[in-house]
């Protein structure tokens, strides 16, 4: 019998207790599967199947992976080509023989990470903007145009003083585009000075270990025709091959599409939501320059939360629906996600056992909470005392209980790597990975480890959570002070979140959630104490938000400093960079 979809709940405490002596299958723990090439035979992923129910896991997440080895057919070693029959029918083989002994099977939709690969032109592949200056001798009444390569679009140009090294961005004034490919018109002057151009390019940025024929382009996370085309072209064959059972989630891993903060629509799009043209100050985006830097730099980083929302998360979460399955996502790092963007799939994960820090794994586990999404998991143990085969058992409960005292209730094992028939032992490892399999000589030891695992798992998901503290990540100064290049609001949320913030949360005998302005603004807050840490934009909806809190009993705590902008540019002329005092009764205690 398959896996059961959904938790296991209990109200009653001899069925809690019941349950915690015999935990359901749904709480086991699940391994990554790398299928290395892939170059697997289905005898040896049986024997493997067997071995991790053996073990005490429940289920697995495939994950084709670089070649291990050449081809060497006097072996048995034989790399088949991603998405192809040989690898399809391997992919069905297992489903059907995992459901058979009651596991669990996720697919990944892609092969490496993040989504790309070979059907992915230039076109759709992930977008950067990117600068190019010339140099304009005194009297020069032309100036050659930057190249424009495949997949780019010159979208402004800008002419002031300097030269190519040193110039005032906060200066420089726009001017007509080049009508043509050849040498541009520009009206002469006394000076030299310099022409600055903004272009539209790409990042070209390649899928990280990629299965054979599956290596590409990383596809632009911000445009729905390039999800679309994705999901038409390798999701849409991947579930094919589980037939008329389909996999219990797909799974996307961290993004990590290095470098991107455009797509072609951009321009389009920044009007349309923050009701201004962009294109006049791409210079101070740039560069940093002036005193709207911030506000511009804040409506240009939200734009792509807004549209890697809408264009990515929600459509591969509706065609996981309609699909009959789950969307499983690790959602953080670059486009920036926001904490909230975590409800938009059915099934949210983190990753990494900070406890004392601020936490990517803490991000998911909140976001369950808030929006209510029983199941959360956590990508447990990689890079778990380097080299592969360092860790034992009881540094695998000890990161565990970090993921735990968090609020994970789901561990994904990293992992188990798929080994040939024959290969002398240890067998195979992932570069960035602890090894879990039957290759490791405490192996005799894992059920009890999966056993404690189970009954944890299954404990964490009964009742409520009882945090006491919410932390309100301050992603409208972090959107502000992002640069092109490097749009990520989790990598940056340490410098408000620090350590010390949380190591005196917890060493008070609470523990908290993160909040962000999404979150209030839909739920409000239900948590005894709001902690705002170095916070200095904040909106008048949320603001109002938190007198209300206060009015009902909330007690707020502000580190550092009180917040007195507004983000954003505002739409409707005055001060760009408004400023005001709380209202009453909004009376926060500053630490």
């Amino acid at each position: 019998m398959a896996a059961e979809r959904g938790p296991v709940l209990s109200d009653r405490l001899a069925d809690v207790a019941a349950h915690l002596a015999s935990p359901p299958a749904d709480a086991r723990p699940m391994v990554r599967w790398w299928w290395f090439g892939p170059a697997v035979v289905q005898s040896q992923l049986e024997r493997e199947l067997l071995a991790m129910k053996a073990g005490g896991f429940g289920g697995v997440e495939i994950q084709p992976v670089y070649p291990m080895e050449l081809d060497d057919p006097a072996r048995g070693i034989r790399n088949v080509p991603y998405l192809s029959p040989e690898f399809l029918d391997s992919v069905s083989f297992v489903n059907r023989k995992a459901r058979s002994e009651g596991m669990r099977v996720d697919m990944t939709l892609a092969s490496g990470w993040p989504y790309g690969g070979p059907n992915v032109p230039v076109t759709e592949s992930a977008g950067r903007l990117r600068v190019a200056v010339a140099e304009v001798a005194a009297g020069e009444t032309t100036v050659a145009p930057p190249a424009i390569m495949s997949g780019e679009k010159l979208l402004a140009a800008f002419v002031g003083a300097g030269n190519a090294k040193q110039y005032d961005a906060a200066a420089l004034k726009m001017t007509e585009l080049p009508a043509g490919p050849g040498r541009a018109a520009i009206a002469p002057a006394a000076d030299a000075r310099v022409m600055v151009f903004y272009i539209a390019s790409r990042t070209g940025q390649q899928v990280k270990r990629a299965a054979l024929g599956a290596e590409g382009f990383v596809l632009d996370h911000l445009s729905r025709k390039a999800i679309d085309h994705h999901l038409n072209t390798v999701a849409e064959p991947l579930l094919k091959a589980f037939g008329d059972q389909p996999p219990y989630a797909v799974f996307s891993d961290s993004l990590e599409v290095y470098g991107t903060d455009w797509t072609d629509d951009f321009l389009e799009e920044f009007q349309r939501r923050r009701g201004y043209d962009l294109k006049p100050h791409l210079p101070t985006i740039f560069s940093g320059a002036g005193p709207d830097a911030g506000a511009l730099r804040h409506d240009w980083a939200q734009t792509q939360t807004e549209l890697v929302n809408e264009r990515y998360l929600t459509p591969v979460n509706d065609w996981a629906k309609a699909h009959r399955t789950q969307f499983r996502s690790q959602t953080y790092g670059e486009p920036a996600v926001s904490m909230s963007s975590n409800r938009l799939v059915a099934l949210p994960e983190g990753e990494g056992p900070q406890f004392r820090t601020f936490s990517f794994t803490r991000l998911a586990t909140s976001a369950g909470h808030l929006y209510n999404k029983p199941v959360i998991s956590a990508e447990t143990w990689t890079w778990l005392h380097s080299p592969a085969f360092s860790a034992t058992p009881l540094d695998m409960k000890a990161e565990a209980d970090r993921m735990l005292l968090q609020g994970v209730n789901l561990f994904v094992g990293h992992g188990w790597p798929y080994t040939p028939p024959g290969l002398p032992e240890p067998g195979y490892a992932f570069y960035a990975a602890a090894v879990f399999n039957d290759h490791q000589p405490w192996w005799n030891v894992m059920p009890d480890v999966t056993a404690y695992l189970s009954r944890t798992s299954y404990l964490l998901r009964q009742g409520r959570p009882a945090n006491d503290v919410a932390v309100l990540l301050p992603n409208d100064d972090v959107y502000a002070s992002l640069t092109p290049g490097k749009v990520s609001l989790s990598a940056e949320m340490h410098k408000h979140v620090t350590p010390e913030l949380t190591e005196q949360i917890l060493d008070a005998g609470h523990n908290l959630d993160y909040v962000d302005a999404e979150s209030i603004l839909a739920l409000g807050i239900s948590h005894p104490v709001l902690v705002m840490p170095h916070l200095t934009r904040l909106s008048p909806e949320v603001m109002a938000k938190l007198s209300d809190y206060v009015r009902r009993g909330g007690k707020i705590i502000a580190v550092g400093r009180l917040p007195s902008q507004a983000p954003g540019l505002p739409m409707n002329g005055g001060s760009r960079r408004r400023s005001w005092r709380p209202p009453r009764p909004w009376k926060p205690r500053l630490a």
